[in-house]
């Protein structure tokens, strides 16, 4: 199982000091921490991608992942997410491509169509349209990934005849994709349509509407013919906050929840710790709640956690991540490997796409010589 971290990259201010970090010191403290997460034994660093303040996770993500993958030599870059409504699919194609190369592989994707209702008209689009979007623009996606000559045309772009989207994926595989949706079923669909992973980033909803997300997307990826119902490909987000002591972690945390832009001012902290993931308290605290996620989900391949939001300063984060890579994963670890059924795959990467398309073409090629014999 995969486990790692992902960053909104908000430029909040610390409620309890009053400090704002710079642009600068936000974008340069999201490499620390990709850093400090492959140092721990993190598997994962996600980035969002957003196109107004208070955010400075990238307009263009490659940008930063292809800085963290000239820093480190195990860590999986991804995004969380990519907007594929308001992206033009030929450049997310080269772009994530060209990182793939840069990265040796350690590239994928999770697509989205963001939550920030504006962006939208500002790439000259409707958000009416945010789902058929959606299902055109990653058809064209995966067309230029797995086909060398496109001759296309849709609604909501202009035609491309005879167009070769380069550099071609590295070995020929595209980058694996996750839809991350919290709310739509379509995109539930659309990613059991093509056997592609899911991704609900249930930070702010309750394990009963996640669960029935899950479930339609596990039944549909079965009807479509990709496997059993068990083993699709599932990612969760979550956030968490640690101190040896739970009800120092709840004190310290507390200011930076009741601030948050995205949460503060509603439910109390308590509220929230009972109706989401969010858990704040001590690192067994954390691994007792997150092992019961598979209770409600089923087997997954893919946890990832907030630890950045709120305007909590990058030596916190940085403390967060250590906490999580030494006291957390390793048991969560453990634990959830060995309740997975052997037949429940592990979330997909470029090696292991790369050694099932070897062994296709090794049975193929057996099969040819037994026919022939």
């Amino acid at each position: 199982m995969q486990f790692g971290i992902f960053t909104i990259g908000d430029v909040t201010a610390d409620p309890t000091t009053g400090r704002t970090p710079t642009e600068a010191e936000r974008i340069k403290g999201a490499i620390a921490m990709a850093k400090k997460a492959e140092e721990v034994g993190l598997d994962v660093f996600a980035t969002g991608e957003h196109h107004n303040p208070p955010f400075v996770a990238p307009a263009n993500p490659p940008v930063l992942l292809a800085n963290i993958a000239a820093q480190t030599q195990r860590l999986v870059l991804s995004t969380s997410t990519t907007l594929i409504t308001t992206n033009d699919p030929v450049r997310i194609a080269e772009d994530y491509a060209y990182l793939q190369h840069l990265a040796d592989g350690r590239v994928d994707l999770m697509m989205g169509r963001g939550n920030t209702g504006p962006v939208y008209p500002w790439f000259g689009k409707d958000i009416r349209d945010g789902i058929p979007l959606a299902i055109e623009n990653y058809a064209l996606l995966r067309g230029l990934w797995t086909e060398e000559n496109v001759t296309w045309e849709g609604k909501y772009r202009s035609p491309l005849q005879s167009f070769t989207s380069t550099p071609r994926p590295l070995d020929g595989i595209p980058p694996f994709v996750w839809h991350g949706s919290i709310r739509s079923p379509e995109i539930a669909e659309q990613a059991a349509y093509y056997g592609d992973g899911f991704f609900h980033n249930n930070i702010f909803w309750p394990m009963s509407h996640t669960k029935q997300m899950v479930q339609l997307y596990r039944r549909r990826f079965e009807h479509y013919g990709h496997g059993s119902a068990d083993q699709a490909i599932v990612g969760l987000g979550g956030q968490v906050f640690m101190r040896p002591n739970s009800q120092d972690a709840v004190r310290e945390f507390r200011p930076y929840f009741d601030n948050a832009p995205v949460y503060g001012h509603g439910p109390s902290l308590e509220e929230f710790m009972r109706q989401t993931p969010l858990t704040v308290g001590s690192p067994q605290q954390v691994i007792d709640r997150y092992m019961t996620m598979r209770d409600h989900v089923g087997d997954y391949q893919r946890q990832l956690f907030l630890i950045d939001h709120a305007g909590l300063p990058l030596e916190l984060a940085l403390e967060q991540i250590e906490i999580l890579g030494t006291e957390v994963v390793p048991v969560l670890r453990k634990e959830q490997d060995a309740l997975r059924p052997a037949h429940v795959p592990e979330a997909p990467t470029h090696e292991s796409l790369l050694a099932a398309q070897r062994e296709d073409v090794l049975d193929t090629d057996d099969a040819f010589e037994g026919a022939t014999l």
